[in-house]
């Protein structure tokens, strides 16, 4: 343990950056800065990462107990959306693209589906089957695999504008588009963990476009 280990800092898992890498992209992290959607004039793509809950005020919801939001990453993430860059949203991303778009979320998904499956301890991730619509985005992506990992305690309880597109063997969403937009692509699982590169490679080639 380090001496600074209560500083905040603005971290992100390395395995995002050693994805996007693979993909064939460079990798940029940005802090949350409410001001700072300028910077993406000089991006080519955009990850929206995993991590805290959105805050449930975002969506008209009061908040659950269980609900551990991080408003400051809410304040820098939400402008992005707009952008006119490919995007792929990653669990959490994918819940913000959602709540962005419209759409409500399940606060607390063991209430919903009567297991913890999605997420069965701390730091555990969960494996389950999943379905994607033929043809879609997400299904050329991942190109008849029906297994994915898992790690989330809330989910989507209504995509709002966006198509769904994949789905648990439980029915939970598991995937979601925009097929207005060059790219845009949201996953609950998490590909990155996996060392699956395909929706990076898939980000990164509509974003070389």
């Amino acid at each position: 343990m380090g001496v600074w280990r209560d500083v905040p800092a603005a971290l992100l898992p390395y395995s995002y950056v050693q994805a996007v890498e693979a993909a064939g992209g460079r990798a940029v992290v940005l802090p949350p800065d409410p001001a700072g959607a300028e910077i993406l004039d000089v991006l080519d793509g955009l990850v929206l990462a995993g991590g805290a809950d959105i805050a449930a005020d975002r969506y008209g919801a009061a908040a659950d107990p269980r609900t551990d939001s991080r408003p400051d990453r809410d304040a820098g993430e939400f402008p992005l959306v707009d952008a006119d860059l490919p995007i792929l949203g990653v669990c959490r991303g994918m819940q913000l693209l959602t709540v962005a778009y419209g759409g409500r979320l399940h606060q607390h998904l063991p209430d919903v589906v009567g297991h913890d499956k999605h997420r069965p301890d701390d730091g555990v991730y969960g494996s389950h089957g999943v379905r994607f619509v033929p043809g879609s985005r997400i299904d050329e992506i991942m190109s008849g695999d029906s297994e994915v990992n898992s790690y989330h305690h809330q989910a989507i309880a209504d995509a709002g504008r966006l198509v769904v597109t994949g789905w648990s063997d439980d029915g939970v969403i598991e995937a979601v588009e925009d097929p207005t937009r060059r790219f845009l692509v949201g996953v609950q699982w998490h590909p990155e963990v996996d060392g699956d590169v395909r929706p990076f490679e898939a980000l990164v080639s509509a974003a070389a476009r």
